[in-house]
């Protein structure tokens, strides 16, 4: 799909364009500030170079993870590839690259996925004033906070279900009720659902650093004239983007924490049940004894010959089970 996107009255005005056909569409009228290409056909990617005059990325190229196939300066244009995060509200976020091409005052996005912000921030741009949409530099600068809030969202819900798994594993409402292996198996698959969705979350973090570090460089390298006020939202989307990482930090630490603790948990329920089965064994062993003794059959045993013999052997057996097993209790092993 080819969107493009011209500013008028300080907002964003989308237009569709249909490429495939015989005849090329007319570009639309006004500045054209954004084109944002999703699952580009062949046709769609040649009919924005014509318009940037840049090589448009194939997907394999996208996919590459050497930060020189991400971040590189080519025919006048800047590539920056960053690690996109889709279906955040699913228990499967996905990664998927998104490539942003800055050509002068036009930015072009190509994406292989939907995430959200990319609409949220398209449906509030074409509000006057909503947003600074003065050149493709800054929209693309809003798309990166838009997906950062977006990641910030996640974060807060990471950690939310993570105090629900917290209070499941150790703040029990029954403090005599023992979470059986059941629970302690859906509190393994819950902390390496969202552990996984961390680590998504911390390498989109890592890649917008990187283009945003890559960015500033270039810029400044380039000599060109920075507004003061661009300079100073760079650096506050940094900001953003440094203390999400350190919240995923601890968030991952948290994970490690409660990976452990479940573990821990499984071992002493597992050393609990082996306990009593020790125990049993122990208080079994005298009543095996008795019963071994009395089934040898010997002709001298005078007990054999006994009209209560044999209830007097049950007795015993009985006797001999519950005396280790009294002495057990006492001790508190039981």
């Amino acid at each position: 799909m080819l969107r493009i996107y011209t500013r008028e009255n300080d907002c964003l005005v989308p237009h569709d364009l249909k490429v495939g056909g015989e005849e090329e569409p007319a570009l639309p009228i006004g500045q054209i500030l954004w084109i944002d290409l999703l699952h580009p056909t062949p046709e769609e990617d040649r009919f924005v170079e014509k318009i940037v005059a840049v090589s448009i990325p194939t997907r394999e190229e996208m996919q590459e993870i050497e930060v020189s196939s991400r971040l590189y300066n080519e025919d006048g244009g800047e590539f920056m590839t960053i690690a996109g995060l889709a279906q955040l509200d699913t228990e499967s976020p996905v990664i998927t690259p998104v490539t942003f091409v800055l050509k002068g005052q036009i930015l072009v996005t190509v994406r292989l996925a939907e995430p959200r912000p990319f609409l949220t921030f398209a449906v509030r741009a074409q509000r006057p004033g909503a947003f600074n949409v003065s050149s493709g530099e800054q929209i693309m600068l809003g798309l990166l906070e838009a997906l950062i809030d977006r990641i910030a969202d996640a974060l807060e819900r990471v950690g939310a279900k993570f105090d629900i798994i917290s209070r499941e594993i150790f703040h029990q409402a029954d403090k005599d009720k023992v979470a059986n292996g059941s629970d302690f198996k859906r509190a393994l698959v819950d902390i390496a659902r969202e552990g996984d969705t961390l680590s998504k979350i911390r390498e989109s973090l890592v890649s917008m650093t990187r283009v945003l570090t890559y960015h500033t460089a270039v810029t400044e390298d380039a000599n060109k004239k920075a507004i003061k006020e661009t300079r100073q939202r760079i650096r506050s989307i940094q900001r953003d983007i440094s203390s999400l990482a350190d919240h995923s930090t601890y968030l991952s630490n948290k994970v490690s924490f409660l990976l452990d603790s479940t573990l821990g948990l499984i071992n002493l329920e597992q050393n609990q049940i082996i306990k009593i089965f020790s125990i049993a064994s122990v208080c079994l062993m005298p009543p095996t004894l008795v019963a071994s003794i009395y089934g040898m059959n010997f002709k001298l045993m005078p007990e054999l010959d006994w009209a209560f013999g044999y209830p007097t052997a049950l007795a015993l057996m009985v006797t001999t089970a519950i005396i280790p097993f009294a002495y057990f209790r006492k001790k508190g092993w039981l």
